[in-house]
């Protein structure tokens, strides 16, 4: 039986590695099909610290997998399939295989919903962005937009509108589902502008393959629009990857898993979770990776006292 298994291979699982590697506890880690999670999909990362210059998310990645098996951490390539949780004696399966594990961390990360429009994909990270936080600093000065109507869509709209020169909210509809306060606090930012009663319909590229507008169609006249547009964040929320163990560990209304505040311990004796798979707030990669170094503590102190 291994001491420690961790499923996901982002910031969370792999500083999780890091961290049971240098507690002795050997842990195996499923990377899945995604190997290094989200930050594979996206160019310069300029808020990790100690990286004065930013540094490319596939390298961050990368140098994160290369310490973690410097240090012993044993990684497979695998898609962790199932999982059976009973105290003491978890059981995981992948390809055709099942190890049992004594502590297991998920971190399976989160998945942003996209649009499914017409030059979404293509165009992520070349002007198209999920994350405010993450990618606002590349479009200071520049006009940006934002797609949603709920709490997720107005805070990108405020932090963009202390970065962008423009910021211009489309919804659907002509009414927000963001709270009160939310909605107050766009309005008074001078640089912020509704296009409401719209959906966006394509991206635009330009001609050296960068985000160049977004096309509109008014849902009451089906008139179409282009906007000019160096940057779209598109803000409909996210979906927490927890599919191995709904049904097994408490989750959240919206589908995170739920963890002991101040630990990365969960419902089940054991089984810790780390990263995105729960938490539902701050969604980057510092502060997964911090609750991956937290994570795998906790399942150090756990190994101890079972002696």
């Amino acid at each position: 039986m291994e001491k420690m298994v961790i499923i996901g291979s982002g910031p969370a699982g792999l500083t999780a590695a890091i961290y049971g590697a240098r507690a002795n506890l050997s842990p195996v880690l499923f990377e899945g099909h995604l190997s290094g999670g989200q930050l594979m999909t996206t160019t310069t990362v300029e808020n990790f610290p100690g990286f004065p210059d930013g540094v490319l998310g596939p390298s961050l990645m990368e140098s994160m997998r290369r310490q973690a098996e410097r240090l012993g951490a044993r990684l497979v390539a695998d898609q962790a399939t199932g999982v059976t949780l009973s105290p003491r004696r978890h059981r995981v399966r992948a390809g055709d295989g099942e190890l049992a594990a004594l502590t297991l961390v998920i971190a399976t990360g989160a998945a942003a919903r996209l649009l499914g429009l017409p030059g979404e994909e293509e165009l992520i990270g070349r002007g198209v962005s999920t994350c405010a936080t993450c990618d606002g600093f590349f479009f200071r000065g520049k006009d940006v937009v934002v797609i949603g109507g709920g709490d997720s869509a107005l805070e990108e709209a405020v932090y963009l509108a202390g970065l962008a020169r423009r910021v211009r909210i489309v919804h659907r509809r002509d009414r927000f589902r963001a709270s009160a306060a939310l909605q107050d606090r766009a309005r008074a930012h001078a640089n912020i502008g509704l296009l409401t009663g719209r959906v966006p319909v394509r991206f635009v590229p330009s001609d050296d393959g960068v985000l160049r507008a977004v096309r509109l169609r008014h849902t009451a006249t089906g008139e179409e629009e282009t906007v000019e547009a160096d940057g779209a964040f598109v803000a409909i929320g996210h979906t927490p990857r927890t599919e191995l163990v709904a049904g097994q560990l408490a989750l959240d209304e919206a589908g995170y898993i739920v963890t002991t505040p101040g630990t990365g311990r969960t419902s089940v004796e054991g089984v810790f979770a780390a990263g995105d798979v729960q938490d539902r707030h701050y969604m980057q990669a510092i502060t997964a990776a911090g609750s991956g170094c937290r994570a795998a503590l906790d399942a150090a102190r756990y190994v101890e006292s079972t002696g």
